[in-house]
């Protein structure tokens, strides 16, 4: 037997286990639903696995459906990498990034101008998101994502350490003092649903984990709260150094320096077949120093 499934029935699986749907698939790959069928049946069949479950024309990723789903879509991922670097020119090379949005408007974006001088023709592609990396719509050279995390099939070192602090605007502390974690009471807390933990982790070290704020706002980004908070809305607890820029420029204060509590790290991430690629290690390291820079983190 050999070692290699049918190829094209690959493809199609990995559209229709992507989109959840034989429909969307065909739909995108510009063939009929019969054919989606055909091929996802012949793969089961070669495989002797079953991948999708199938209940009244609705289908849904079995467990190994999932699993091999991961695999498959790295392997494709390599595919494209190895054949867009073939085909450019050296010097025109491409370099896709996939950042959280957070990181990437407050740390890597304010950055990027230096990267740029060291490598002037290097054809830069930025996308942010905050999906896991294994439901991404494009292949990437290097993720950045706060870890560890499950990244079968890639390569991570951590680069950057995060803590979090309360910050405000400076006016707002003009009508409404904050010099200890009891005075949030008095205040509007702004929480972001991409880390609802933040706030009950950092009141349960202050010791205050009882307190209850005089009214709160949620929202479903934190660039949405920290912005909230640069406007004089509340107080988020924001990410240091990502917000440092906008407490140098006088936008945010940091009233409480106390307890600090750190969070998971943010690494880079690459497919494996692409961390010998001279471009991609040449912008984790560059990761790293921008990082090493910014002087560690508080104990």
């Amino acid at each position: 037997m050999s070692t290699y499934p049918p190829l094209n029935s690959l493809r199609i699986f990995e559209a229709a286990a992507r989109l959840e749907s034989f429909s969307a698939a065909a739909g995108e790959l510009f063939v009929t639903h019969g054919a989606v069928s055909k091929q996802i049946k012949q793969l089961e069949d070669w495989l002797g696995v079953r991948l999708f479950e199938r209940s009244g024309g609705r289908v849904k990723l079995t467990d190994a459906g999932w699993r091999y789903l991961v695999q498959v879509q790295d392997g494709l991922d390599l595919i494209a990498n190895a054949t867009v670097q073939l085909l450019q020119p050296d010097h025109q090379r491409r370099l896709a990034v996939n950042s959280t949005p957070t990181f990437a408007s407050y740390w890597l974006l304010p950055r990027l101008a230096r990267f740029r001088e060291r490598f002037p023709d290097l054809e830069l592609r930025l996308a942010t998101s905050d999906r896991d990396l294994s439901r991404l719509d494009a292949p990437f050279d290097v993720a950045i994502r706060r870890g560890p995390g499950d990244w079968a099939g890639h390569i991570a070192k951590p680069f950057l350490k995060e803590w979090e602090l309360p910050l405000c605007s400076p006016a707002l502390l003009t009508s409404q003092p904050l010099s200890a974690p009891a005075d949030l009471a008095a205040h509007t807390l702004l929480h972001a649903d991409t880390r609802p933990t933040a706030w009950p982790r950092w009141l349960t070290l202050a010791g205050a984990a009882e307190l209850k704020p005089a009214s709160s706002m949620h929202f479903d980004k934190f660039s949405l709260a920290l912005q909230a908070a640069v406007d004089g809305l509340g107080v988020a607890l924001g990410p240091m150094p990502m917000a440092q820029a906008l407490i140098d420029e006088g936008k945010l204060v940091s009233p409480l320096p106390a307890p600090v509590v750190t969070v998971r790290d943010y690494c880079w991430v690459v497919p494996r077949m692409a961390a010998e690629d001279s471009t991609v290690a040449s912008f984790c390291r560059w990761l790293e120093s921008e990082a090493a820079e910014d002087g560690g983190f508080p104990s």
